[in-house]
């Protein structure tokens, strides 16, 4: 059996453990037996909790961990940098925006998404504008352009936050850590992980020309510009769709694609998929325990991921080259 094969049985193993621990563990604890019984549908208790409130936000937090790792593989090979991550083009900044502005106007909940994917949409537009010149990529513009960005979408958001009344601000403080609580429908975002997870990897082979860099790519007979055009599109797409479910969670797209390639897995065609997986059950986990260390106080999933994150990447940036 072959080393990616290997991981990938693991990583599906630690999803469905993830998914189980997400379904089972909480403020109101269910045992197996309980939780097969709620799954097979019978009445009572514990299918209202599994059913109404735990499985929307395990389905969420898998989709949202999957998407987050997908647009990091995608902006690393794209960007030709291994510290890309979702939220280095400004998208998730712009979206933070648009909602944050609706909640300060008192707009209905079901305007939120909107307005969040009317701010992304604008975002990821103006970095498109400016990175994209006379039918070629500069990718440095484009970098600097989304660091700029997002920059200036932090500094509206602190004035936002600034001007809120103090009962709105703690509902935007989570929204902005990072939070799957309120989520209920995720579906469209499990039809944008699979659709572009599957395109992806139908061109793995290509995106690994193409990471060997520009020239080499044309010189082999890659569409280049196209091949870079669209994948800004799919990592604009996966992080527009992952932080309208949860918000702003970082680290997941930085993180799980370099700890995949620490199991000795660097062709993007194995890659993509095992990343996608991987975040997935890192994510799911992640949100679990944000909701049960401190039960029934619950933290931001976003806070976890940084607090898991951050030591984790100070670890890699440490090891010898």
């Amino acid at each position: 059996m072959s080393r990616p094969i290997l991981i990938a049985l693991v990583l599906c193993a630690a999803l469905l453990a993830s998914a189980v621990a997400a379904l089972g563990v909480g403020s109101h604890g269910l045992s197996l037996r309980e939780l097969l019984s709620a799954l097979a549908g019978e009445p009572g208790l514990a299918r209202d909790i599994v059913v109404q409130v735990r499985w929307p936000r395990a389905a969420a937090a898998l989709a949202c961990g999957a998407l987050l790792s997908l647009a990091g593989v995608l902006l690393q090979v794209l960007l030709r940098n291994p510290l890309a991550d979702p939220y280095v083009l400004g998208i998730s900044g712009g979206a933070a925006l648009g909602v944050l502005l609706a909640m300060l106007a008192g707009l209905a909940a079901w305007v939120l998404p909107l307005t969040g994917f009317a701010g992304a949409f604008a975002a990821a537009v103006l970095v498109f504008a400016l990175g994209y010149r006379a039918g070629d990529w500069n990718l440095y513009r484009l970098l600097l352009t989304g660091v700029v960005l997002a920059a200036g979408c932090g500094a509206v958001v602190s004035l936002v936050l600034v001007l809120a009344p103090a009962a709105a601000v703690k509902g935007m403080l989570f929204w902005l850590m990072g939070d799957l609580s309120g989520v209920s429908v995720s579906w469209p975002a499990w039809i944008v992980a699979l659709v572009l997870g599957a395109g992806a990897t139908a061109f793995g082979g290509m995106l690994n020309v193409l990471a060997l860099g520009r020239q080499q790519a044309a010189v082999l007979g890659v569409p280049v510009s196209a091949a870079e055009t669209a994948l800004y599109a799919s990592a604009a797409l996966a992080t527009v769709s992952a932080v309208m479910l949860g918000g702003t969670i970082g680290f997941v797209g930085l993180i799980v694609p370099h700890l995949v390639r620490l199991l000795g897995v660097a062709d993007l065609r194995w890659l993509i998929p095992l990343s996608m997986l991987a975040g997935a059950a890192f994510l799911c986990l992640a949100d679990t325990l944000a909701r049960a260390l401190f039960a029934p106080l619950q933290l931001p999933v976003g806070v976890l991921t940084a607090l898991l994150g951050v030591p984790v990447m100070l670890l890699l940036l440490g090891r010898r080259p």
